[in-house]
């Protein structure tokens, strides 16, 4: 099995989706009639990223925003305290069918347009219009034709704004800052401070309360919610040293390791729901084929989900996506499906993570199981519950997804989560996914993504790796070597070059070759005419 590409060359001067610069984009990028996924794992190793067949790679130090591909180490990752956050209003919402009020979580406003950026001048010549305005969608929960399991469901029922209000204050989704502050005081006391000052009696000039202290000195000074809740973990913490067998323990007891343990982010996701939820959600697995009957069953559904989503949350217009754009943008892939003794159960591969809210898909997470890896490629959902959060929960179920095929194919053990770009503020979310690494655009070394932040603030553009020696281990060394397809033949560059008549296209070869590494150029095949 061979992976077959064409190169298409240099793309420059083309509007960023993340910075909005018209003319600032530049990446190379070749057409791939067939890959494998050895090959792709390669591909992205060297920073190029698949959209649809289309494989491109930034060209860094020049491009308005450098692209770093990003993995997360997925079987050292523990949920963070938003992360658990999110994973409680999802649970809170299928539980008790209370909407969230607030907005969906950021960062991938640019990336569609990217992409759209890229793929335009090879399927059209038409020009595309700019949307100026998102249509609203209607109603998830509207009178309009939908699956009659889900309407069952009952939908989202009417939110009670005192239920509301309690659930902000138990647990509210923006941080406030405390009810108390130090400058406020009761009235009474404020009351009786003003009239002894204008007293004619009191003849010292007015005093300012003592830091902390405040008008009455009876009451404790005011503290932030934060610092109490410091003090009660220290407390808590002292008390289980105490317990564990120290001395000043009357009855010392051994300390359960278990308990002390975070919780994962399985355990959040395996938390049952009571008996009387009002949703139920089921996440399933479907190759990206249209010979698989899941796949062709819930192909329009999905493609429908697809356009409700670009154009409310992207502005797309009808004719932007369509089901003709959704097949070319999401469903052609040209990773070929493999199977391996050493690896997962599902195989290798393009799939396709939908996830059925009472019987209807509400997200869809595109992603490709690689040999070391999963990759996330696109996700798009119902506009209805961006206030779930559902960028950050389907990353979240994807690494626990990771964690799951590591058992079965232990050197799957990454995720990839496309581009970092510390340069689009709305991007840098991808970096709370800890621990995690970024990719040299020089050395192609992973480093560190807190040892790579210091020298992104500095400049949009950097070299990470640390050490200055440091080479492209896969670099280009040999030409002659590189394999080409050729009227339905495969041979070494050096035996077509011999062959070939007119023109030389050794500096196109060659630029090629230099961009996929000396590996690769010996395993994929570049397409000659």
């Amino acid at each position: 099995m061979y992976s077959i590409v064409e190169m298409k060359g240099l793309k420059d001067r083309y509007r960023c989706g993340y910075c909005g610069n018209g003319w600032g984009k530049v990446s190379y990028g070749m057409w791939s009639h067939a890959m494998t996924v050895q090959d792709y794992q390669d591909l992205i190793d060297r920073g190029w990223r698949r959209s649809g067949k289309y494989v491109y790679k930034p060209v860094m130090n020049k491009t308005c925003c450098p692209q770093y591909t990003i993995r997360c180490h997925a079987l050292d990752f523990q949920p963070s305290k938003t992360h658990k956050k999110i994973l409680k209003k999802v649970k809170k919402f299928l539980s008790k069918g209370e909407m969230p009020v607030g907005q969906c979580d950021g960062g991938c406003d640019g990336v569609f347009k990217e992409i759209r950026g890229l793929l335009e001048p090879l399927t059209s010549s038409l020009q595309r219009t700019v949307a100026i305005a998102a249509g609203i969608s209607q109603s998830f929960f509207s009178g309009e034709p939908m699956d009659s399991a889900f309407e069952a469901g009952g939908g989202v029922p009417p939110v009670d704004p005192v239920k509301m209000q309690q659930s902000q204050v138990e647990r509210p989704l923006i941080p406030s800052s405390p009810e108390g502050d130090g400058d406020a005081k009761p009235a009474s006391s404020e009351t009786s401070r003003e009239e002894a000052a204008s007293s004619p009696a009191v003849k010292s000039p007015r005093l300012a309360p003592k830091p902390g202290v405040g008008a009455d000195p009876s009451r404790p000074p005011c503290r932030k919610a934060k610092d109490l809740r410091k003090e009660r973990r220290l407390q808590k913490e002292q008390q289980r040293r105490q317990d564990g067998g120290t001395l000043t323990s009357p009855n010392p007891t051994p300390l359960n390791p278990a308990s002390s343990q975070p919780k994962t982010v399985e355990e959040f996701i395996a938390d049952s729901l009571p008996d009387d939820a009002v949703h139920r959600l089921e996440v399933r697995l479907v190759p990206v084929s249209f010979e698989d009957p899941d796949f062709l069953a819930s192909y329009e559904q999905s493609a429908a989900l697809y356009a409700r989503y670009q154009m409310a949350v992207h502005g797309d217009s009808p004719f932007e996506c369509d089901e003709s754009q959704f097949k070319r943008f999401l469903c052609d892939s040209p990773l070929e499906a493999e199977t391996s003794p050493d690896g997962p159960d599902v195989g290798y591969g393009s799939f396709h993570q939908q996830y059925w809210l009472d019987g209807r898909i509400v997200a869809v997470g595109v992603i490709d199981i690689l040999p070391s890896c999963v990759s996330s490629v696109y996700l798009y959902y119902h506009p209805d519950f961006a206030s779930l959060s559902l960028g950050s929960y389907s990353a979240l179920r994807e690494i626990s997804f990771t964690r799951q095929l590591q058992k079965q194919s232990p050197k799957l053990s990454y995720y990839y989560l496309g581009f970092y770009i510390h340069s689009c503020p709305k991007m840098r979310y991808k970096g709370q996914y800890t621990p995690s690494d970024l990719l040299c655009p020089e050395t192609y070394v992973w480093m560190p993504i807190e040892r790579c932040i210091p020298r992104l603030e500095t400049s949009a553009y950097a070299r990470l790796n640390e050490d200055a020696q440091a080479g492209d281990a896969r670099a280009l060394k040999d030409l002659g070597r590189t394999l080409v397809l050729h009227r339905r033949t495969v041979m070494p560059y050096a035996a077509y070059a011999r062959k070939r008549k007119g023109p030389s296209d050794e500096r196109e070869v060659e630029q090629y070759a230099s961009l996929v590494g000396q590996t690769c150029a010996e395993r994929i095949l570049l397409y000659r005419a």
